[in-house]
């Protein structure tokens, strides 16, 4: 089995005794078994990559980050969460949830942000996939209200690598749009380079305002070459970040 290489990862300890760690790993390009051009730690099943790749990198996360199965979703950029109690693809949703020990969640990404999010008592998990779009459809909020539904008290995200504002210009209707949806810190820290949106500052300063702390992964998708990205290469695979109680 052909390892991946993380780009970071990091363990969350429970900050009261009985509390289960969480463990996370944000994943970049290399690493993994996937040719050209998802060459080569490709975990998206959807991009055209050869199947029995994506199953071996998979297993490869799996044994990174000590579970036997993973749960993983096919974005559609929307609000939509799906609880989880075991592995798989969940289409047509945007976060994933569990309170089940021993499920990988992933949230894939090639320029949006992948997030995980973990309660301090490790009772509770979440990984969300955010664009532009995602910020209007505040999945980040609904994913943290159905973490506290299920007992989440104090949350921690990590923020993983994403396309900075620089490598991102887009036309002016986009930027109207997203200063419309959102509200206004969100505008401010999302739409603070004219022309631009700096979806992840959107997302930190969204998980500000729901009062969680965050870590964040330093990186930009299309200006690394061990990261994938979408607006750099069109065809190519996704990177992303796990989490598992």
């Amino acid at each position: 089995m052909k390892r991946l290489e993380p780009v970071s990862s990091g363990r969350l300890c429970p900050s009261e005794p009985g509390g289960r760690p969480v463990f996370w790993q944000a994943t970049g390009r290399r690493g993994g078994v996937s040719r050209a051009p998802f060459d080569g730690a490709n975990l998206a099943d959807y991009v055209g990559d050869d199947p029995l790749a994506v199953r071996a990198n998979h297993e490869a996360l799996c044994s990174d980050i000590g579970v036997g199965e993973l749960a993983f979703m096919a974005a559609v950029h929307g609000g939509d969460v799906a609880v989880v109690e075991h592995g798989g693809r969940y289409s047509n949703v945007d976060a994933l949830v569990t309170t089940s020990p021993g499920i990988g969640l992933l949230a894939l990404a090639a320029d949006c942000v992948p997030l995980a999010l973990a309660d301090r008592q490790g009772a509770v998990i979440g990984v969300v996939h955010c664009g532009w779009k995602g910020l209007g459809a505040n999945v980040i909020h609904h994913t943290v209200e159905s973490m506290r539904q299920r007992g989440a008290t104090a949350i921690t995200a990590v923020v993983g690598p994403s396309i900075c504002p620089r490598c991102y210009p887009v036309p002016p209707e986009r930027v109207a749009q997203v200063a419309r949806e959102v509200c206004p810190e969100v505008a401010a820290a999302a739409l603070h380079i004219p022309g631009s949106i700096h979806v992840a500052a959107g997302c930190i300063a969204q998980l500000a305002a729901l009062d969680i702390q965050h870590i964040q992964v330093a990186g930009c998708t299309a200006e690394s070459q061990g990261l994938f990205s979408y607006r750099r290469d069109q065809r190519t695979g996704r990177q992303g970040i796990c989490a598992r109680i």
